[in-house]
């Protein structure tokens, strides 16, 4: 058992240089297209762990639940009907990685847990190096940047938000994330 558990924490570093230098992830949203890049160098088991949810699908009809002006929308976990989707176990943090919550950068969405992230992820409207660790607690773990579709994030970082209990801050007319894909830079 002992051997079997060593492997499956081994699984998310394996497969981390399967990612490619020009690899990035469109998010194809009904608000229009963000493109992401990856930072597998730096956090190689958040990137693994975001790459099995995009290439199976996972992401594909979900919306962007949390909308904060001036803050992140958050997506990843959520149908329109605000029912929570089944999801993997949770990845190990790696917000030690040097990398910051500055705008246009992705990172996990965690419970107060920081061992906790699973497929929510956030992006950062503004920067909120708040969030980043520091020695002794841990932050929120940044794995991408957005390169291209940051007017489509400020689009949907001023959406109008209601509260559909219990949950606050959820956009009036649902953000869809149509489709998630690996995509390869020419």
């Amino acid at each position: 058992m002992k051997t079997k558990t060593r492997l499956l924490a081994l699984l998310p570093l394996m497969l981390a240089p399967l990612v490619q230098a020009d690899d990035r992830v469109s998010l194809e949203t009904s608000m229009g297209n963000i493109e992401i890049e990856l930072y597998a160098d730096q956090a190689p088991k958040t990137v693994a762990n975001f790459l099995e949810y995009v290439d199976s699908g996972y992401y594909d009809g979900l919306i962007f639940h949390r909308v904060i002006p001036g803050f992140m929308i958050q997506g990843g976990g959520m149908n329109a009907s605000m029912q929570a989707k089944p999801n993997r176990p949770p990845v190990e943090n790696e917000s030690d990685n040097g990398l910051s919550n500055e705008r246009g950068t992705l990172a996990m969405a965690r419970t107060r847990d920081p061992d906790s992230a699973n497929s929510q992820f956030f992006i950062n409207t503004v920067n909120n190096s708040r969030l980043d660790g520091m020695p002794g607690k841990p932050g929120y773990t940044v794995f991408a940047k957005v390169v291209s579709g940051m007017d489509v994030v400020d689009k949907i970082g001023a959406v109008e938000t209601t509260t559909r209990a219990p949950f606050r801050d959820v956009p009036v007319t649902p953000v869809v994330i149509e489709k998630a894909a690996v995509i390869s830079t020419p």
